[in-house]
């Protein structure tokens, strides 16, 4: 359960305070699929960077299990962040000299997990999303979805609860951004991950268990 109360952002900008986030009070369930709608600047993109603990309210607080992470040492919220929390975004920042099963080992490789595991860890994962005829191929070698699909995974690597993904099918067809949603809902369910996806693809939102619309930094709509 993530618990959020009178959540606030600010930035100062040119000697000005620039509100972002405008009080968000806000249930998440364990293994629930959520969509977060509205155009750009309703403080979307900034919201999941709070609730991934990439940055900091101003003020407010938001409960993982009870607990407020943001009282915790930056050292101990990073290790939280890596351990918790995966991530996908708009861009799916692969390393291009590396294949897709590579690229999916990497952040169970820097955590210390040996290299037989975390390959047949990503192994699993790349099959779940569709790729198991595609682990040897570079990014380079792959379509526009097929590499956002090698983010998914690698997101998952560490088996986190929460998946954070930011405009996840922004760059793609419609057709392909289907196919991503897909491979994400499927493992929202087959693996009870918790699902926060910041969109502006309506049609694609209605398939979440619930969507959320912002604007102007405050949740006007939900369903």
């Amino acid at each position: 359960m993530i618990l959020i109360r009178d959540l606030k952002k600010s930035f100062i900008k040119d000697g000005q305070e620039i509100e972002v986030i405008k009080g968000f009070n806000l249930e998440i369930s364990r293994g629930e699929s959520l969509a977060m709608l509205g155009v750009s600047g309703a403080g979307k993109s900034t919201f999941i960077h709070i609730l991934g603990t990439l940055d900091h309210p101003t003020s407010g607080t938001i409960l993982f299990d009870g607990i407020n992470v943001f009282d915790w040492p930056e050292t101990k919220i990073a290790d939280f962040r890596n351990k918790k929390i995966g991530f996908v975004f708009q861009f799916h920042h692969l390393l291009p000299e590396f294949t897709a099963l590579e690229n999916t080992m990497m952040p169970g490789l820097i955590s210390g997990m040996q290299k037989q595991e975390a390959s047949d860890r990503a192994g699993t994962l790349l099959e779940e999303v569709g790729l198991s005829h595609r682990i040897r191929h570079k990014p380079g070698e792959l379509s526009g979805g097929e590499q956002q699909r090698v983010a998914v995974a690698r997101a998952l690597m560490m088996e986190p609860e929460i998946v954070l993904a930011d405009e996840p099918t922004g760059n793609l067809d419609s057709e392909t951004g289907r196919k991503v949603y897909e491979a994400m809902l499927g493992l929202n369910q087959s693996r009870n991950i918790t699902l926060v996806v910041v969109t502006h693809n309506r049609t694609l939102a209605k398939h979440m268990s619930r969507r959320l619309e912002l604007e102007d930094g405050k949740i006007v709509h939900s369903e």
